[in-house]
C-alpha cells in the first residue's frame, strides 16, 4: 500500500509538472525572416505595426522571395499553427487570402488567445516548386518577444 500524500505535496508535484511541461525551449529561433526548410524560398512574416494583442483579430503579411531576392508572385500558401506545448491550434482559422503586391501576401484571421509560444507553419507552392517554413513567436503581455 502506498503512503498517503498530503494535499500540499500533491499540489507541489502537480505545479512542478505543469511548469516543466510548459517551459518554453530556450533555443527557439524567433527570427521572422529565414529560408524555407529546403532553401527554395526566403520567407518573412511581418506582424501588424501595432503588434498583435491577446484576444484581438489581426493580420500579418507574408513576404515570399526566391533565394536571389526576386519576389515570388502567384504562389499558393497554406497556414497552420498553434501552441505546441498545449496541443491546440489557433482559436480562429487564419489563412492567406490574397497577394497584395508582388510577393506580398495577406495572412488574415489571426488571433492569439493567450501568452506563450506559438508556431506558425506555411506550406508554399509556386509552380512545381514546394517547400515549408516554420516561425516561432512568443507572445507576452507586452507583445512579441524579440
Amino acid at each position: 500500500m502506498l503512503p498517503r500524500l498530503s494535499t500540499a505535496v500533491v499540489a507541489a508535484l502537480a505545479s512542478t509538472l505543469w511548469f516543466t511541461g510548459c517551459a518554453t525551449p530556450s533555443d527557439l529561433d524567433l527570427t521572422l525572416q529565414h529560408p524555407s526548410q529546403q532553401g527554395k524560398f526566403v520567407v518573412r512574416m511581418d506582424p501588424p505595426a501595432t503588434g498583435p494583442a491577446i484576444n484581438q483579430m489581426h493580420a500579418w503579411q507574408v513576404r515570399l522571395n526566391a533565394p536571389d531576392g526576386t519576389p515570388v508572385s502567384q504562389a499558393k500558401l497554406a497556414f497552420a499553427g498553434g501552441m505546441p506545448q498545449h496541443g491546440h491550434g489557433f482559436p480562429t482559422k487564419p489563412r492567406v487570402t490574397r497577394e497584395v503586391s508582388p510577393g506580398v501576401y495577406a495572412l488574415e484571421g489571426m488571433k492569439f488567445s493567450m501568452t506563450g509560444w506559438w508556431d506558425m507553419r506555411l506550406s508554399i507552392q509556386s509552380g512545381d516548386v514546394s517547400d515549408t517554413a516554420v516561425f516561432n513567436v512568443i507572445l507576452t503581455d507586452a507583445g512579441l518577444k524579440r
